[in-house]
């Protein structure tokens, strides 16, 4: 009996043993589900906030400060997505889930960065972005009796990583590319082409400098590099036809339209992402 009642408590211990790691399993898989969920809603929202920079500048109705007022309260939507996940990424259950929320991270980051790039003419920092995503007041009262370091790690919903920052703000690469060649045909669109051209050759170069540490880097860089050739053919050709003619400026821009048209259906380099994207979703 004695042994017996080993046997069947050993079994019993054995079986509550896969009871808990089943409830584990479980609880890991719901939390996933939720998190991808989560990441698909920041991304749809990102992709719309996108989208409507793109439409509100291609109307060229608002400058910078208009662009900051009209885009912050999309953003405020989508940081609060993150900041309803913070109790399921607290601590290092973040980097057991990062690759459930990072498609979503990317997302938000480009569209982060494309809003700030439209108001500052710059490139978003990684710590910008990281107070982006810590409470709403961005220092919040509990934790200023910690140290600095201490308190922006107690604030922030989760921690940003790098390699997520490089790849959302190495996405705004093609988004910039759209935007520059929708500008040309208008005043003034030719210094902002060729203003964001040079800020894509600084990309270039400084991402260049990262893509061995990061396998989708490198992939990114060459979307960059085509982004890049585009908007410089595109230049080119606009560049040639004001050397032929000596035209008005409202003839001159829509020969700059004519030549968009064509390059849409394979003239210049870059014609496998051809101009069609500007389409756009």
């Amino acid at each position: 009996m004695g042994e017996t009642g080993r046997c069947l408590r050993s079994k019993q211990e054995i079986l509550a043993q896969f009871d808990t790691l089943r409830s584990q399993l479980d609880n890991f898989q719901d939390t996933r589900e939720k998190l991808i969920k989560a990441s698909r809603d920041a991304t749809n929202l990102s992709k719309r906030l996108i989208f409507h920079l793109h439409h509100i500048m291609t109307e060229g109705s608002e400058t910078g400060p208009g662009v900051a007022k009209i885009a912050h309260p999309k953003l405020v939507q989508i940081e609060r997505l993150f900041a309803d996940l913070r109790p399921d990424l607290g601590g290092d259950q973040f980097w057991r889930y990062q690759r459930a929320i990072s498609p979503g991270l990317q997302e938000y980051i480009e569209a982060l960065s494309f809003a700030h790039y439209l108001t500052h003419n710059s490139l978003i920092t990684w710590s910008e972005v990281q107070n982006r995503l810590s409470d709403e007041s961005g220092s919040p009262v509990s934790c200023l009796s910690l140290s600095r370091s201490d308190a922006r790690l107690a604030c922030t919903h989760f921690p940003l990583p790098i390699e997520d920052y490089l790849l959302g703000v190495s996405d705004l690469t093609g988004e910039l590319m759209r935007y520059a060649i929708t500008a040309i045909p208008r005043k003034g669109g030719r210094a902002t082409a060729s203003t964001v051209c040079a800020f894509l050759r600084q990309c270039k170069a400084d991402f260049g400098a990262l893509t061995h540490h990061s396998r989708e880097l490198t992939k990114k860089q060459r979307v960059t590099v085509e982004s890049l050739h585009k908007i410089e053919d595109v230049a080119y050709a606009v560049a040639i036809r004001c050397y032929e003619y000596d035209l008005p400026h409202d003839i001159l821009d829509d020969i700059v339209s004519r030549t968009l048209d064509t390059s849409q259906h394979g003239e210049f380099r870059g014609k496998q992402g051809d101009c069609a994207d500007l389409g756009y979703y």
